[in-house]
């Protein structure tokens, strides 16, 4: 067990059995809800440290940082204690900043446009570590003007299937969002799953408050087949009566994310098949001009014609906008920025 993989109970106790008062326990509490390690516990006595730091931490660092002189975004490249990096990325808004993490240290869905997959999926993450990633960027962006937190928002889009990682990503979102840890409100957290249907119905009942975001990019079978090898398991048919089901569980629209690839699915004909598709669902569609994978030889749009395809959508009474583009100039899409330091390391 480590100790950031522990809920508050399983704190108490571990820390109990070491037969300190009461303080003590809730003062190392209050340190790891934060993520601090037992070495920078200040307020704790050497020895108790020394005993506390025989159980692994679980969390992860710093491994490089990467900000953006257009926007201010933050791309981060944490190192987990086996080594292994993964992503994130700390975006600000005017409503506040929102942190896109990754739920796995690379991805299995195989999807045509993505650098995460290009070399599979390494391991899932556990819960303690997506809560370090939020702990490190604390710390190294503290909050300002009086504010309670740095990170307001969530989006769980960085590298890695969530609901291929479902029991830790659920345990996360109950730690996340309690009173006795981060405390971040459900409704500023999405998650984005490119469509592993029964385990979108799961996640209804296990955390109906949370946004659901699903990866559709494609409005036929046929496209999104070769896009995404999950379609041939789940088609859009049955991912969208999935996202009914969700609609009418919560009452709360679902996203559809689309990025617009060239020749692929950017079409006026494409705009009119999906809003075909979608017409009637409480829905909104996220439109993503595509950012190129060298190694995946698809090609994206420009900005100017992703403004025309919401243009058809919007025409066909479909609501969407086309994602603020953040992070661009520093490697900002899924994976990319991995990719590139493990090839300088392995040389």
């Amino acid at each position: 067990m480590y100790w950031m993989d522990m809920n508050p109970e399983e704190i108490a106790d571990a820390v109990g059995a070491l037969g300190v008062p009461n303080f003590r326990i809730r003062q190392v509490q209050e340190w790891l809800i934060r993520g601090v390690r037992p070495k920078d516990m200040t307020n704790l006595p050497k020895t108790l440290r020394e005993q506390l730091d025989a159980i692994p931490f679980g969390g992860a660092t710093i491994y490089q940082k990467r900000v953006s002189p257009k926007d201010g975004t933050v791309k981060y490249l944490f190192e987990l204690e086996d080594g292994n990096l993964v992503e994130g990325v700390l975006m600000r808004y005017s409503y506040g900043n929102t942190v896109c993490l990754s739920t796995q240290v690379g991805c299995n869905m195989g999807c045509k446009f993505c650098a995460s997959t290009l070399e599979g999926c390494v391991r899932s993450l556990r819960p303690g570590e997506m809560l370090s990633f939020l702990a490190e960027i604390e710390r190294d962006e503290p909050q300002v003007d009086g504010k309670k937190r740095t990170v307001t928002n969530i989006v769980l889009m960085g590298s890695g299937e969530p609901l291929d990682n479902y029991d830790n990503v659920v345990t996360f979102l109950k730690r996340v969002t309690s009173e006795q840890g981060p405390n971040i409100s459900a409704r500023n957290i999405s998650l984005s799953t490119c469509g592993i249907v029964p385990k979108i119905y799961r996640l209804i009942e296990d955390a109906p408050h949370v946004t659901l975001s699903i990866s559709l990019h494609a409005h036929s079978d046929e496209t999104r087949s070769e896009l995404m090898p999950i379609n041939r398991a789940y088609p859009i048919e049955q991912l969208l009566e999935a996202a009914k089901a969700y609609v009418d569980r919560t009452g709360r629209r679902v996203v559809f994310e689309y990025a617009l690839i060239g020749g692929k699915n950017d079409s006026e004909a494409d705009a009119n098949a999906l809003a075909n598709r979608l017409k009637g669902m409480l829905c909104h569609v996220n439109l993503i001009p595509l950012n190129p994978v060298k190694e995946r030889g698809l090609d994206g749009v420009t900005r100017a014609y992703a403004y025309q395809f919401q243009k058809w959508l919007n025409d066909r009474r479909i609501s969407a906008t086309v994602r603020r583009e953040m992070g661009a100039d520093i490697e900002g899409a899924c994976g990319q920025l991995r990719r590139r330091v493990l090839n300088e390391i392995r040389g």
